[in-house]
C-alpha cells in the first residue's frame, strides 16, 4: 500500500511539474481547452493540464523578413531583379495562430507577389528615383492584407534594384550626356556674363578721362615684372596732344618727326 501511494505521489508530482509552463515577457501563449481556443496566456508561470489543455507560444517582437530576389518587369517593359526587407510584428497572437497556418511563410509569399505587382505598375525612371514612395505603397498593401492575421507591417525597404548590363550602359550614356549639356550651358552663361562685364567696363573707361592711361600703366607694370620680356607699345594720341599744348611740345613733336624720316630714308 505504501509503495502504491508513493508511486501515485511521484506521478502527481511529475504531472504537476510538466503542467507548469513559462511564458517570457516577449511572448504570448494561445491556450486551447479540449481543442478549442480558451484565452491568451500572459508572461509568467502558468499551469497547463496535460491531455485536457494545450498551448502555443507566439513571439510578439518585431520580425525581419528578407524577401529573396524577384524577377519583375516594369511598366515600360524593362526586366529588373529586386529584393526587399520587411519589418512586422504580431499585435494579436490568437489571430496569428487561428487565422493563418504559418504566418512567417505567408508574409514572405505575400511580399513577393506584392513587390512584382508594384514594380509592374511603375516605369524604370520612377522605380529608380522614387524608391521610397514605392516602398510605402508596398507596405500599405501588405499591411492591409495581413491585418486579419493579427500582423502589423511596420516598414518595407527595397534593398537593391539590379538592371541588365545593356540598360546600365544606356543609363551611363544618358548621364554623361546630361553632364556635358550642363557643362556647355554653364560655359555659355559664363561667356555671356563676361561679355556684359567687359562692355560695362569699356563704356565706363570711355566716359572717364584718363582711365585708358591708368589701364595702360597697370598693364605695363604687370608685363614688366619679368625682366626677360620685351615690351613694345604705342603712345596714345592724347600724349602727343599734351606735348603740343604745353611749352616746347611742338619742338618735341618736330624732333620725333625728324627721327621718323631718317629711319624711313
Amino acid at each position: 500500500m505504501d509503495v502504491f501511494l508513493g508511486i501515485v505521489i511521484v506521478v502527481v508530482l511529475i504531472v504537476l511539474l510538466r503542467s507548469i509552463v513559462q511564458v517570457n515577457e516577449y511572448e504570448r501563449g494561445v491556450k486551447f481547452h479540449l481543442g478549442k481556443f480558451s484565452k491568451i496566456i500572459n508572461p509568467g508561470w502558468r499551469v497547463i493540464l496535460p491531455i485536457v489543455e494545450s498551448y502555443k507560444k507566439v513571439d510578439i517582437r518585431t520580425k525581419v523578413v528578407d524577401v529573396p530576389e524577384q524577377d519583375a518587369i516594369t511598366k515600360d517593359n524593362v526586366s529588373v531583379r529586386i529584393n526587399a526587407v520587411i519589418y512586422y510584428k504580431i499585435f494579436d497572437a490568437a489571430k496569428a495562430v487561428l487565422e493563418v497556418e504559418n504566418f512567417y511563410y505567408a508574409v514572405s509569399q505575400l511580399a513577393q507577389t506584392t513587390m512584382r505587382n508594384a514594380v509592374g505598375s511603375v516605369s524604370l525612371d520612377e522605380l529608380l528615383s522614387e524608391r521610397e514612395k514605392l516602398s510605402d505603397s508596398i507596405c500599405k498593401v501588405i499591411d492591409a492584407a495581413t491585418d486579419p492575421w493579427g500582423i502589423k507591417v511596420e516598414n518595407v525597404e527595397l534593398k537593391d534594384v539590379q538592371l541588365p548590363e545593356d540598360m546600365k550602359r544606356v543609363i551611363a550614356k544618358v548621364a554623361e550626356a546630361e553632364r556635358e549639356k550642363a557643362a556647355v550651358i554653364t560655359k555659355a552663361k559664363g561667356e555671356v556674363e563676361a561679355s556684359q562685364n567687359l562692355a560695362i567696363a569699356a563704356e565706363t573707361m570711355a566716359k572717364t578721362p584718363g582711365a585708358m592711361h591708368l589701364r595702360t600703366l597697370s598693364t605695363i607694370n604687370d608685363v614688366s615684372s619679368d625682366q626677360s620680356n620685351t615690351l613694345i607699345f604705342c603712345i596714345p594720341i592724347e600724349v602727343l596732344d599734351a606735348f603740343r599744348a604745353g611749352n616746347g611740345g611742338a619742338k618735341v613733336v618736330k624732333e620725333i618727326q625728324k627721327l621718323t624720316r631718317k629711319d624711313e630714308e
